[in-house]
């Protein structure tokens, strides 16, 4: 018998050890986490975020030139007979006359489809066909553009939708307009710090936002409805200044 209460005393010692184990080191884990807890609000209390902005303005050095060729006639398959021989003759004139290489002119919109008429009596019926195709040309002598238009027009080029500028290489301002962004998160932060009578640290995290794209100038040509207006004028086209732009949320320590 005593035997048998030994085991069952020092099996209840064993698991009393085990709870009371199991208690210690739950209270030191559970310890742990409020100190963590802590640290992280302390650290997010002594920082500043900002948004910065920069931006420089630039003359372009590219423009692009959607030049379209619209034709119509009494089947499809004339239509875009006619507008094939119109559009060959427009790029004979980019190619051979104003020597634009071939890589720097695609096509941007082609289509062939019925013109509908409507009346109460006959209700919608195909009137004809038309064929549209513009050529988008990247053209770089920007003092030239509007004598271009002129030819392009007396070729055929009775769709001259837009002139559109940028600069061919963004990534040559990127260091200006990263600066003035920097510059600017700058201000910002430090008149943020000065209201909280505190002082600036080091900055911690720097994240640019902004897409990457370029801001274009663009310029719109009613050109058909000018020249029939007046054959003897030409075509002036300003390319103007574009703007080169980014955007940095930065995030500084605040002693």
């Amino acid at each position: 018998m005593m035997n048998v209460w030994t085991k069952r005393l020092g099996a209840v010692a064993i698991a009393g050890s085990l709870i009371m184990g199991g208690t210690a080191v739950s209270g030191l884990l559970n310890q742990s986490v409020p100190a963590y807890a802590a640290d992280s609000d302390s650290t997010v209390q002594n920082t500043i975020s900002v948004t910065g902005n920069g931006k420089i303005s630039v003359k372009p050095d590219l423009a692009y030139l959607s030049l379209g060729v619209e034709t119509r006639a009494a089947t499809a398959k004339e239509a875009q007979s006619r507008n094939a021989a119109a559009l060959q003759k427009l790029n004979t004139l980019l190619k051979d006359t104003w020597k634009i290489d071939a890589a720097d002119i695609k096509t941007s919109q082609f289509y062939v489809q019925p013109n509908y008429t409507y009346n109460d009596k006959e209700g919608q019926k195909v009137n004809g066909y038309i064929a549209h195709h513009t050529l988008q040309v990247k053209y770089r002598q920007l003092d030239k553009i509007g004598q271009l238009l002129d030819a392009a027009s007396n070729a055929g080029a009775n769709n001259i939708e837009n002139v559109t500028f940028t600069v061919e290489n963004p990534d040559q301002y990127q260091e200006q307009v990263i600066a003035k962004a920097m510059t600017n998160a700058g201000v910002k932060a430090n008149a943020i710090a000065k209201s909280a009578n505190r002082q600036l640290g080091i900055v911690l995290n720097v994240v640019q936002s902004d897409n990457n794209n370029i801001p274009l100038f663009q310029q719109n040509q009613a050109y058909a409805k000018m020249s029939a207006e007046a054959d003897s004028a030409s075509t002036s086209v300003e390319p103007g200044e574009i703007t080169v732009e980014t955007t940095l949320s930065v995030q500084y320590a605040m002693k």
